[in-house]
């Protein structure tokens, strides 16, 4: 069993950035590949951006590629997204989610086996 713990969200203006953090349990979270979803109000949860086992790989959403950052510190148990840029379509509550079958990358809801309790992140205009 895995539990994610996500922080770092806030109220912040269009243009500004903000560094969400993802704080992993257990031992295994180097084998396992991470991604970071979003889900605004009346939306579905979407994908955002993913991180192989070993950091290696990287995939992002069209809608942030170049403005979000996905990295990760195995030796903290730690995964990070780096938000620049934020534009108001960015509110959404943050998740960061863990795949336990493989490292490697996937974009879809239901390749992940562990989620956190999300972070709110609000762009004002």
């Amino acid at each position: 069993q895995v539990q994610l713990v996500e922080s770092g969200g806030g109220l912040v203006q269009a243009g500004g950035s903000l560094r969400l953090s993802c704080a992993a349990s257990g031992r295994t979270f180097s084998k396992y590949a991470m991604g970071w979803f979003r889900q605004a109000p009346g939306k579905e949860r979407e994908f955002v951006a993913a991180i192989s086992w070993n950091g290696g790989s990287t995939y992002y959403a069209d809608s942030v590629k170049g403005r979000f950052t996905i990295s990760r510190d195995n030796a903290k148990n730690t995964v990070y997204l780096q938000i620049d840029s934020l534009r108001p379509e960015d509110t959404a509550v943050y998740y960061c989610a863990a795949n336990r079958d493989t490292g490697s990358i996937r974009t879809t809801t239901s390749s992940y086996d562990y989620w956190g309790q999300g972070t709110q992140v609000t762009v004002s205009s």
